[in-house]
């Protein structure tokens, strides 16, 4: 097995809430996939919010499928 440094600031360290100094790959890959993939959902919650998507009801949201797929056939 190999060993792998990487630096991170103070700031990143908390961010991240890392515990140990040392970890396996695969547990650095999952936090930093969990950041990602809480960025992503950040990133569309401000679009839904831009575009006006996160004041539609669950009937405008059906509405919607429904025509996209009538559309589509």
């Amino acid at each position: 097995m190999r060993t792998l440094n990487v630096a991170i600031s103070d700031v990143e360290y908390a961010k991240f809430g890392i515990k140990r100094t040392e970890f396996a790959f695969s547990d650095l890959l999952d936090l930093v996939g969990q950041e990602i993939r809480r960025q992503n959902l950040d990133d569309c919650v401000s679009l839904a919010e831009k575009y006006g998507l996160s004041a539609m009801t669950m009937d405008d949201i059906q509405r919607e499928v429904t025509a996209v797929r009538q559309y589509a056939q």
